[in-house]
């Protein structure tokens, strides 16, 4: 497969200089393993993918670590958690940064794991597909940007000639088959794919999980739970709303995005960009796409920036509110070029101390809408956020 840099390698880089171990984890298919063997290629490699590896660490992982090659790359390690004491153990008695790298497809077991057995001898960053500032110049186009909207950003279909619904069809299989089965044992597969469609229909808007659960006729619990897999193994993600220091009485519900647009389309079977371009959806797709890339940029760089949205009774309301602690930052996410300005007194009315109210569409150009808010491209605003 052809190789492209990531934005994320440098970080890598840095932290593992800095640690015993480092943790890379985040969805399948994200290039995990391609880019911690291009970047540390004279590392040992070992996955448990390897059902004989697998089992002979699962039969005695105090020898299995002991004997292993240092320093190693650790990969699927969500299938051996019970190895994680061992590390601990053999990191201590050598105090050695960059003797591991762990990575998987998983969120769950692995981050608990982590987090509980291996605090303050580990870094952690997490790998979500390409950004557009990765895959190429940013297209001014609408039609350019929403054909990759429709491909998605997953490596193999930006670096290899790829069928994208034999793609998607093979990476949802995959994904319920080896990730969700281990975590869960949902016995009708179909009633589970039914359930993933119509969280597909809603990315974009508000979480109605009473409505979900009623039409995917399931229990509200078995939502939940469901909701739960999908979010912590990053298909999708949670937008909490803002509410701190706000007196009025504001939205508490989060809205849903997916992490790769390519999926979200697939699932919504849209074939084509034109089809996608005239949908009702189309606004939607693009604001995922949007917070998607902020999304990045902050696991990139290992930001501490906060992400949310703002939506209250009063009808006040807007797409993105990023917290950077010092300053905090508001953003209206436009799919077209005319920007209405009425948008400028909805800025102004939101209830949030901002230092920046922006307005991101297809516009050429940057324009000031006032002495708080301005319009400007989209990508111009991807290109400056730090």
């Amino acid at each position: 497969m052809k190789y492209l840099n990531r934005k994320i390698e440098s970080k890598i880089k840095t932290l593992i200089k800095q640690f015993p171990a480092l943790a890379l984890t985040g969805p399948r298919q994200t290039g995990k393993s391609t880019t911690l063997k291009y970047l540390f290629p004279n590392y040992n490699y070992i996955t448990f993918d390897n059902l004989e590896l697998r089992n002979s660490a699962k039969q005695d992982p105090n020898a299995f670590i002991d004997t292993i090659k240092k320093p190693v790359i650790i990969d699927e390690i969500q299938y051996v958690p019970d190895i994680l004491p061992y590390i601990k153990i053999s990191i201590d008695n050598n105090r050695k940064n960059g003797q591991f790298i762990l990575t998987g497809s998983q969120m769950f077991p692995l981050i608990s794991g982590i987090s509980e057995t291996l605090a303050g001898r580990i870094a952690l960053l997490e790998m979500l597909p390409f950004s557009f500032l990765e895959l190429t110049k940013i297209p001014a186009n609408i039609t350019k940007c929403y054909e990759q909207i429709l491909k998605g950003f997953y490596p193999i279909v930006n670096t290899q000639k790829t069928d994208l619904n034999a793609f998607y069809g093979s990476y949802l299989a995959t994904y319920i088959e080896k990730d969700v089965r281990q975590v869960q044992n949902i016995k009708d597969i179909n009633q589970f794919q039914k359930f993933v469609q119509l969280i597909a229909a809603r990315a974009g808007n508000l979480l109605n999980l009473q409505e979900i659960s009623k039409e995917a006729e399931i229990s509200r619990i078995t939502a939940q739970n469901w909701l739960s897999i999908l979010q912590t193994s990053r298909i999708i993600y949670l937008l909490q709303p803002y509410y701190k220091n706000i007196t009025k009485r504001v939205i508490k519900t989060p809205k849903i995005y997916f992490t790769d647009t390519g999926l979200l389309c697939n699932i919504l079977r849209y074939q084509t960009v034109d089809i996608l371009m005239a949908s009702l959806v189309s606004g939607a797709v693009f604001e995922n796409m949007f917070i998607m890339e902020i999304l990045k940029q902050n696991f990139n760089n290992n930001s501490n920036n906060y992400l949310y949205f703002y939506r209250d009774s009063n009808q006040n309301e807007v797409d993105l509110v990023i917290d950077k602690g010092s300053e905090t930052e508001l953003v209206e996410i436009k799919s077209g070029k005319n920007i209405n300005t009425s948008i400028i007194k909805k800025l102004e009315n939101i209830p949030i101390s901002a230092k920046r109210c922006s307005v991101v569409s297809f516009l050429e150009n940057k324009i000031p809408l006032s002495k708080k808010v301005s319009a400007l491209p989209w990508w111009q605003f991807l290109e400056e956020y730090k």
